[in-house]
């Protein structure tokens, strides 16, 4: 599985066609305590950067973008319930939503871990 980061603080894990996305420690660390996410609807096909969702926390409200072009598959329905799961595992079961992939080359302009840790640095 790869990793892979945008300069809007969303992360990817990649596996195969599917990406699995969230919201980065970084973000979540600048947004304080979430108390509400809008996820995607499961079918809608997204472009690259569209806002896929919205993240609002005590402090501010923030867009999620797609961090690649693609159809959702999945979207965490854990997270809407409890959206506290973005701040106590923003990299684990606090993802957002699952998206397959339309244009796999994308990927290749995201950041690795060592550029977006240079980037939140």
């Amino acid at each position: 599985m790869t990793i892979k980061y945008t300069p809007d603080h969303e992360w990817l894990s990649i596996d195969g066609d599917v990406a699995t996305v969230g919201i980065t420690h970084h973000a979540q660390d600048a947004l304080g305590d979430v108390v509400f996410v809008d996820l995607p609807e499961v079918g809608k096909a997204f472009a690259q950067k569209d806002v896929a969702g919205v993240v609002e926390s005590v402090k501010a409200a923030a867009d999620v973008y797609m961090p690649v072009t693609g159809e959702i598959t999945e979207v965490n329905e854990a997270l809407r319930a409890d959206p506290a799961l973005a701040n106590t595992d923003p990299l684990g079961a606090g993802w957002f939503f699952k998206v397959k992939l339309s244009a796999p080359a994308e990927l290749d302009a995201l950041l690795d871990e060592t550029a977006y840790s240079t980037l939140t640095a």
